[in-house]
Formats: C-alpha cells, structure tokens, sequence
C-alpha cells in the first residue's frame, strides 16, 4: 500500500496546510454567521433553551444525529476497530442498540411532562430545590466527562493536519503546544456559539454538520471498497493481515473477555465488555444534551418522528465506520495509526489520506482529501460541543439559579444572562480538564460519559414516569448515589492511574479492576432509588396521576 511511512514522519506540503487551515476557518466562518443570524431569533428563554420549538421532526433527526454522532463516533470508534478489529465495533452497536431504549421509554414522555430541562420532569410531582438542585449536579458532570471526549479529539487531529515533526515548530509551536492551543480554541468556539446563538444557532450548527458527516463517510466508504472491488472478504483479510494479529482481529477477545493465565484477570475482562454494553445501551436516555432536543419540537409526534429519522441517520452511520476502522487497518496498518496517536483516534484522517493518495492524484491529492475530512471532524467536535455547553448551561441556570436560588422568582433575561455565564465557566473547566486527557481514546471516554448518565440519570427518570410512590429522597438518592458511585469507581480504575494508557501514567492510586463502572454503578442508582423512595413518608398520588395523564397524552404540553 502507498504510504506506509508514519504521517507524522512525513512532510507535510504548505499547499496541505493552506488548504486545512482555509477549510477550518470557512466552516467557521459559515456556523459564526447562522450563529449570529440566530442570535437576533432568540428573544425570550423559550428561544433561547428550546429553539422556539419550531423545529420539524426531520430538522430535530438531522440535529439529534449531529449532536450524537460526534468526535467518539467518526474518531475514536473507526480508531477502536482499526486496533482491535471485532472488539472496536461492539461500540457501533451498542450506540445504536440504545436509541431503542430512548424511543420507547423516554421520548414522547418527555416531551409531553417537561419544559426546558430533565429536571421539569422529576421535580413536577416533588420539592423543587433538592431534586433540580441533584439534577443540575448530574447535568454537568455528565456534559464534561462528554466534552473532554470531543476536546481530546480536536487535540489528537491538530498534530496530524499541520504536519508537526519532533524538533520542528509551525507558527512557533511544537505539537504538544499545537494540541493545548487547539483545545483552548474548540473551547472559545463552543463558548461563542452557545451565549450567542442558543438553541437555534446550535441546532442550525449541528444540522450543517450531520449532513457534511454523513457525506464525508458515505464517500470514503465508498473510495474504501471500490479499492477491494467492493469485496468485503478481501477486505477484512487486509485488515487481519496488516493488523499484526491475524485471524483474531475479527474475532472477539483483543480488548474485552481476553482470557489469560489468570482466571481472576480473565473474570474481570468479561466483566468489563459487561459492563461497557449495560453503559452503552442505557447511557442515551440519561444523556442531558439529547434528552433536551425533544423540547425543540412542537408536538410529542414530532418527538417520536424525529427520533426515528436520528435512528435512521445513525444505523447507517455506523454501518459505515465498519468500513472506515477496516479500511484504515488494511490501507494504513495498525502501527502507522498507533506511531500517530497511540489511542487511535486518527485513524479516519489517516485513511483519507491515504484514499486521496490512490484516487485523486498522489500527496497533494491525499493532503486535500486528509484536509476535507479533518475539517469534518472539526466541524463534528464544535457542533457536539455546543450542544453540551448549552444543556449544562441551561439546567445551570433554570434549574439550579431560577428555581433554586431565586426560588422561581427569577425573570426570563436575568436566566438567560446566567446561562451565557455558566457557559464560560463549564467551557474553562473543560478546558483544563482535557489538557489532562489527552491519552485517552474519545470512544472510551464517551462510554464513560453514558455509564455517569445510565447510573444518576436514567433511573430517576425512569421511577419518576413509571413509579407512583417515588418520592424526593428517591429522586435525589438515584442521582447522587449513581453519579458519586460510577464517579468514584473511575477515578479508582485504571483510566485514571495504574496503567500505560491511564489519564495519570505515573501515578497509582487504582484498586478498582474495571475500566467501565456501569456493571456496578447502574444498579446501585436504581437501589438508591428503590431504598430512598421506601424509607421515605412522602407521596403524592393525585401529583403522579396529573404526571401520568400529561405525558401519555401531552394535555398540559408546553
């Protein structure tokens, strides 16, 4: 295959970076201007948390897929089954196994009880402040363990696109500056498009973005199996080949249930592959920044229609990154992807350039290809990024500052105005945090993101649409007890310390076995649930039944 030599050890054309750096700055350019031009839509909270609910079933699709489909989708997961073959793609699936769980359970019941936040449900039947208090804890715990994701994905490509060799400089940087500079910057971006745009400038954003993802796979799909004469056999005895491990890339058992020497060590390793599945399934119905795009919409039929056209755009989506993890471990091996980034998370770019080399005319073509698609995966990460802004943002400020602080007494412009405020902050947490990050595979670190989600949020909201006797002590039980449980559990496992690819490798503090907490957390949320609902008095029949009769049937809808 052409260009087997490492990227980073190649040299990079000026006309390779002129053209990445005008593409970024175009789609920049473009999201600023929606940006702004949606600024001047936004007049009231309503428009500025919910886009004015105007948003059709297809945009809403377009846009819930933009907002999942993000860096860990194109990035990492293309990354995972590069390295690991079969095990890599148990990812795919359960991304997509879990927009079931949220079309059944969660979907049109939301839409129909809450307002602006996941917390207008649980706290419709219970006390306000300990329930949105708990809620908007949850909130931005689980939006940053999602954001660092994305940040760690927009540092990992900035090295690769501008060419940084060891020792050399661009602009006066060198590639660990390159990487911290680009986090800084997806940071500033996603600031500006939430305090500026809102809702609907984010949603616009994420709508422009799935269709360039979308197009952008679908292409190189393409390119990758008309290279095999669309023979997917050839193909996948390339990718075993060139892997280095053979046979056993397509089979299971590389990075989960590896059996080894020591029954112990091989218990624990199935135990994980369980508990990323459990995380995986459940973590989507949990997840702030999805679960607040059904309030964009006008009716809970727009709600259900919108989350089957996001079930369409993503399974098709996800098809094709069996294509691209493939196609990127034939055509660009695996120890070129690990020489690269040592995650995987460049394996997409380093397979357009490779595409680009075979089809469109040697290195400047590759460099133009490497350059459209990274653009892509910027354009993924800001859009993801925004939306995530805005939900910790949004329950910030109407949940946590409205509700709580002012008691419901707070004007619409002053929550606004919070809301813009909280954005910088949470943006400058992430910011640091991700700095910290960087060896982390994005897929991996979304995972997390779903076991926080599964483990505080879905069971709350589960008891709170399903259970007639849950109460506030079990509202708030669920979520703190799931959030700090599945918290805990990571900061103890080896993605923190203990190990080569920890967040902290020199470091060791690790007794917890498994990288994924979701076996262990999720049902400790839903006891927490069960056992403060049970040890407490309280309950409101007559509340539950008003909750009952608005989500069935959206009488009472905002």
């Amino acid at each position: 295959m052409n260009g087997l030599v490492p990227l980073a050890a190649e040299v990079t054309s000026s006309t390779a970076r002129t053209i990445t750096i005008t593409l970024f700055l175009f789609f920049v350019a473009v999201t600023l201007a929606i940006t702004i031009w949606a600024s001047r839509q936004t007049r009231n909270a309503t428009d500025f948390y919910a886009g004015g609910r105007t948003f059709s079933g297809f945009q809403n699709g377009m846009a819930i897929g933009g907002d999942y489909m993000s860096a860990a989708s194109f990035l990492g997961i293309a990354g995972l089954i590069a390295l690991y073959g079969y095990d890599g793609f148990l990812y795919s699936i359960g991304f997509l196994v879990a927009w079931l769980v949220a079309l059944l359970l969660v979907a049109e019941l939301l839409r129909n009880s809450g307002k602006y936040t996941m917390a207008d449900v649980l706290a419709f039947r219970m006390r306000q402040k300990p329930v949105r208090t708990a809620a908007a804890v949850s909130t931005i715990t689980v939006s940053i363990f999602y954001l660092l994701a994305q940040m760690v994905g927009a540092g990992a490509l900035v090295a690769l696109l501008l060419g940084i060799k060891p020792g050399q400089t661009f602009l006066g940087m060198d590639a660990a500056t390159a990487k911290v500079g680009t986090i800084v910057l997806v940071g500033a971006l996603m600031i500006v498009y939430v305090t500026v745009g809102g809702m609907k400038g984010t949603t616009y954003v994420q709508i422009v973005k799935a269709f360039l993802l979308m197009g952008g796979a679908i292409l190189m799909s393409i390119m990758v199996l008309a290279a095999y004469r669309f023979n997917l056999s050839t193909l996948l005895g390339d990718a075993a080949a060139a892997s280095g491990k053979g046979e056993k890339f397509l089979e299971p058992g590389l990075r989960y249930g590896i059996e080894s020497a020591s029954a112990l060590d091989t218990f624990y390793s199935k135990m994980d592959l369980l508990s990323l599945g459990i995380a995986l399934v459940l973590g989507t119905a949990g997840l702030p920044h999805i679960l607040i795009r059904f309030y964009t919409v006008p009716t809970a039929r727009a709600a259900r229609k919108s989350v089957l056209w996001a079930i369409g755009i993503i399974g098709v989506f996800y098809l094709l990154t069996l294509a691209l993890g493939f196609g990127a471990a034939a055509m660009v091996g695996s120890a070129n992807i690990t020489a690269q980034d040592k995650a995987g998370n460049t394996a997409a770019p380093q397979l357009a350039r490779e595409l680009g080399i075979r089809y469109l005319g040697g290195d400047t073509g590759g460099a133009a290809l490497l350059a459209v698609i990274a653009a892509v995966a910027f354009a993924t990460i800001l859009a993801v990024v925004a939306g995530l802004t805005l939900a910790s943002s949004s329950s910030l400020a109407h949940d946590f500052y409205a509700n709580v602080v002012k008691g419901g007494q707070a004007s619409e412009r002053q929550e606004v105005n919070v809301a813009r405020i909280a954005a910088f902050v949470i943006g400058a947490v992430s910011i640091v945090l991700a700095i910290f990050a960087q060896n982390l595979n994005v897929a991996f670190l979304v995972a997390l993101a779903f076991a926080v989600a599964a483990s505080g949020n879905l069971p709350a909201i589960l008891y709170s649409l399903f259970w007639k006797r849950f109460n506030t002590s079990g509202a708030t039980w669920a979520i703190y007890g799931g959030l700090i449980s599945a918290v805990v559990l990571v900061f103890f496992s080896p993605v923190v310390s203990g190990a080569a690819t920890a967040m902290f490798p020199h470091q060791d503090w690790q007794w917890f076995p498994l990288s994924n907490p979701g076996i262990i957390s999720i049902p400790i949320g839903f006891l927490c649930g069960w056992l403060g609902t049970i040890l407490s008095g309280e309950s409101d029949a007559d509340k539950y039944a008003e909750l009952e009769v608005r989500s069935l049937t959206g009488a009472g809808a905002h």
